[in-house]
């Protein structure tokens, strides 16, 4: 009887040393994850700076391409004035 007694306490121990492992482990990981997103805070500024809306990408692309919003909105089975409202951000369908 006294084995088995010694051998649930070897066991919970070891279950209690798995477990503050397991939580240094995340904490190392958690902190290494935190310092790489402050180190981005540069680029993701940059990427606000520099992203644009799916209308001003429209807008670029249709110009770029000489086509005017008629001839866009034929193309793909709408209205003229839906083209615009994308381009113009009036419409968020």
């Amino acid at each position: 009887m006294k084995f088995f007694g010694e051998m649930t306490f070897a066991f919970v121990l070891l279950i209690g040393l798995a477990v503050i492992i397991a939580f240094f482990v995340l904490c190392v990981l958690l902190i290494k994850a935190l310092v790489r997103y402050i180190k981005s805070k540069d680029v993701r500024e940059e990427k606000a700076v520099i992203k644009k809306s799916l209308g001003e990408v429209l807008k670029q692309h249709r110009e770029e391409c000489k086509m005017t919003q008629e001839f866009v909105a034929e193309a793909i089975g709408v209205s003229r004035q839906a083209v615009s409202k994308w381009e113009n951000g009036g419409s968020l369908r």
